[in-house]
């Protein structure tokens, strides 16, 4: 049986930069990751790449942005009121924003001023080519 469009599937992975960084594993998440093909739970080219393994099968790929979560967007930087956030923000911080839509988002502070506050809200991995080691752990119809 190899993955399709509509299976469920549990997959072991690991994410890493070029350099050999690892961002995200399903390691670090004590369980592997299930997900449904077809369904958008998960990016792109990882979705793609899975289509037609089969169990225990192994592989590496590398996604580009496009593939993953996308190009850096400068038209995702935003200015808002100082008083809109936390009194204790500083550069760096990761704040959940909430969309119009009801989706939440990361959103990293870029600057902060007396008066605004610089929101980036891009992904923070928009922008990067990705690197997956992954394995096929389970297939169900």
């Amino acid at each position: 049986m190899s993955v399709k469009k509509g299976d469920k599937i549990k997959v072991d992975y690991e994410g890493t930069f070029d350099d050999g960084t690892v961002f995200d594993s399903s390691k670090h998440h004590d369980e592997p990751l299930e997900f449904e093909i077809g369904c958008g739970q998960i990016i792109p080219g990882f979705e793609e790449a899975v289509m037609g393994m089969k169990n225990g099968e192994e592989k590496k790929f590398t996604l580009k942005p496009q593939d993953a979560y996308g190009d850096y967007d400068h038209e995702l930087m935003h200015k808002v009121s100082r008083d809109q956030l936390p009194v204790n923000v500083a550069p760096g911080t990761i704040l959940v924003a909430t969309l119009p839509n009801g989706i939440q988002t990361p959103v990293k502070v870029i600057d902060v001023t007396d008066e605004w506050v610089t929101l980036d809200m891009n992904h923070p991995l928009a922008g990067k080519e990705l690197n997956f080691k992954i394995k096929i752990l389970d297939i169900a119809s």
